[in-house]
């Protein structure tokens, strides 16, 4: 659904997939993040899906 939304409001995005890439785990870990999907930008980070704070990616 994340990434569906970011496609559909033409927000720019790099899937880390921690299926294809396990080593990302342990960095998602160090953060202290417990669950996927985590998006982070220079301005925020949002965990889950969260339309309303996705939106705020697209300003």
């Amino acid at each position: 659904m994340v990434k569906r939304f970011l496609a559909d409001n033409h927000i720019d995005f790099e899937e880390v997939n921690i299926d294809e890439q396990p080593d990302a785990i342990e960095w998602l870990k160090a953060q202290g993040f417990q669950s996927v999907p985590v998006i982070t930008s220079d301005a925020q980070t949002v965990i889950g899906f969260r339309p309303d704070q996705l939106r705020k990616l697209a300003s």
